[in-house]
Parts: structure tokens; sequence; C-alpha cells
């Protein structure tokens, strides 16, 4: 099979940092597009620490990533870079003989309310064109589908859910939970998920079920985690990033100037779980817990650590 052809162009040639293990975070990530290495070096990332977790036994995983390109809240977002993490990962489990599936969640809503959120437009035509190696790979052991119970086949060996979403009106935690169910203990793992629940389109809070539905979407556990920290209501410039690499602690790290116009990543604390604004505010002010309280904090991460 092929798809060992395109997964290796797709994560760079040899000498690409991609083939060691993590060595850092990489500096300049608000230069703008992403070069074909710092995508690979973060594909890979994520496809390890995927793979460590699938291992272990988790079945509902999530991952997190937030790099400019693949931040819809900035106008640099690019749809390509998140489908090349999503072949990157479907095709390296194909290649280990898994039947994988990838599913982009439809049209939903009726009438004047039907529509799909934008950050989703165009996707499936955008999978159905894409590379994937020899023409046996999509439809024998890569298939696209939808987000539902209906779309699980008995044939499937596992699920990458690209960025599933509500929309204002309508959501998509029914059609989730239809779908894990009917995959049973197969893993389902969800690329950059938003399940925060949004106005109806009265503009009223979906209120009905709501605490349900905010306790299923906690049943994914993240296998991966970065995120760029900004100033409260900025992109720019990046004070630090918030990393997770299954199974291993979370990771804050600090961006500071150096003399000779570079930049480097120090790294200020570890958790074992996700830290709290007010733990991450402490890291970066020095302070104690005590301290902190005596005083509000500057930092103001709150957006861009947990939206």
């Amino acid at each position: 099979m092929h798809a060992t052809l395109i997964l290796k162009q797709v994560l760079a040639d040899k000498a690409s940092p991609v083939q060691d293990k993590w060595r850092g975070i990489p500096t300049r990530l608000n230069n703008i597009p992403h070069s074909r290495d710092i995508r690979a070096y973060f594909y890979e990332d994520v496809l390890q620490a995927t793979i460590r977790s699938i291992k272990d036994g988790n079945t509902r995983l999530r991952v997190d990533i937030n790099i400019p390109e693949l931040n819809p809240e900035m106008d640099v977002y690019r749809i390509g870079t998140l489908m090349e993490l999503v072949r990157a990962l479907a095709l390296s489990f194909a290649d280990d003989g898994k039947r994988v599936k990838v599913c982009v969640q439809g049209s939903m809503g009726e009438g004047a309310l039907a529509g799909m959120p934008l950050q989703l437009a165009g996707t499936r035509k955008i999978l159905e064109y894409m590379d994937w190696g020899d023409d046996e790979t999509l439809g024998t052991f890569v298939k696209l589908g939808a987000i539902g119970g209906k779309e699980v086949d008995e044939e499937d060996d596992m699920f990458i859910l690209v960025a599933p979403q509500n929309a204002v009106g309508n959501c998509i935690i029914d059609d989730l939970q239809a779908m894990t169910t009917a995959a049973g203990k197969r893993p389902v793992v969800l690329i950059n998920p938003r399940l925060k629940d949004l106005p109806a389109s009265s503009g009223i809070m979906q209120t009905m079920g709501r605490e349900q539905r905010l306790e299923y979407a906690l049943t994914f556990d993240n296998c991966y985690v970065f995120r760029l920290l900004y100033y409260l209501g900025t992109q720019y410039p990046i004070m630090g990033a918030l990393r997770m690499s299954y199974p291993y602690r979370y990771e804050l790290y600090k961006r500071v100037n150096e003399e000779n116009g570079k930049e480097k990543y120090v790294l200020l604390a570890t958790y074992a779980e996700r830290p709290t604004p007010e733990q991450i505010d402490d890291a970066f002010s020095g302070k104690s817990r005590d301290q902190s309280k005596k005083a509000s904090g500057i930092w103001g991460f709150l957006s861009s650590v947990f939206s």
C-alpha cells in the first residue's frame, strides 16, 4: 500500500525534526504560513500521543491544538492544515491495518435554519479530492462519512471526527452520542471539537438537557493539548504555551526574547491536571498561591486556555 509514501510526504523528509522525539516548541509561530517542517512536527506530536492513548485502551479521545493555522478565531486559519492533520492520522492508522472512518458533520437544522458551521464548509469535498496514496486507500482503508449512529459500519475499526461543533439553534451532541453508542469500544477521536452550548435561534440558551450535554462532552479525555497563550483579548504577541501529550504531564512554557533577536520557550511548571487560570497566572507572575490571592492577575489567559 502506498499510503506510507503519502504519510512520509506529509511528515516531510528524513532531515525533518519530526523524526526525533519532542525537542521543544518551534519558534516564530506567528510567521504565517507555517513551514512544512513545523506543520509536520505538530502532526507527528499529535499522532504519537493518540497512538499511546489508544494502546492504553482509551476509546473516547479529543485533540485540542490551536497553532495559528488551526485556530478558527484568527484570520490566518487554514482549512488545509486541519485536513493535513486528519490525513496524517488516518493514513498512519490505516497503514497499521486499521479501517478508519473520517467523519464531517453534515448540514443541521431545517428550512431557513439549515446550514453548517462556516469552519466546516467545503471540508468534505476537500477530503474527497486530497491525495490519499494509491487508488485503493480511500474507500477501503479510509472511508468518509458524517456524524451519527447510522454512519457506524461493522467493518470500521476507529473514527476520526473533524472539528464537531454546535451551531446556533442546532446541537451536534445528540448525533455524536448516537455515534459513540454505536461505536461501542472502538476508538472515537475528536479533532478540535467545540462542544459548548450556543444560543438557540431565539437567542436563548438551550436549557433543556443542557447539563446532560455538558456531562457527555466531558466523557472525552484529552490525549493532546497545545495552546498558545496571549494577553486577554489579543492575538499578539505570543506570551507562552500550554502542552500535554498523553500520558505525560501538562507543561507550561513562557516565551522569552533573546539578545540576538531570537526567541525561546522556557518551561515554567508542569501539572498532573490541566492548570487553572490562577495557576497559570501564578507561574508567570512568580507568585505563590497565598501571594496571588492578595493581588489580581495581570496575564488574563482565560480566553486562550479554556475557550
